[in-house]
């Protein structure tokens, strides 16, 4: 083994330790649109811990953005497999709009 070996066994770990904090995210936020109309204090918690992780992490707006475009995507595939319509799923920009509002709320507060 030589020195190279020992420099990208941390890279290798780090990409997977991202994949893996991105692929957490992208469940916990499936939940909260699943959640998102029932108005419960479970629902604003899971929004507040999604939050949460995004401010820690430092996941930038695109990579959010992103990760609802594609849980909007697969919801859209499902219905139209189910012969529904996926008219409905554009509510669900309030969502985005309410996770990337508190989370620039965070990052005023943070900069006090």
């Amino acid at each position: 083994m030589d020195d190279r070996d020992n420099e990208e066994a941390p890279v290798f770990q780090q990409m997977s330790l991202e994949q893996n904090l991105f692929q957490q995210l992208k469940l916990d936020y499936r939940q909260i649109i699943i959640n998102y109309f029932v108005n419960n204090e479970a629902s604003r918690e899971r929004i507040d811990k999604f939050i949460n992780k995004v401010f820690d992490y430092n996941l930038p707006v695109p990579k959010i953005i992103e990760i609802h475009m594609d849980l909007i995507d697969e919801l859209s595939k499902q219905l139209k497999v189910e012969g529904r319509s996926d008219d409905m799923l554009l509510d669900y920009r309030l969502t985005l709009i309410d996770i990337l509002a508190h989370l620039c709320e965070m990052y005023r507060c943070s900069h006090r």
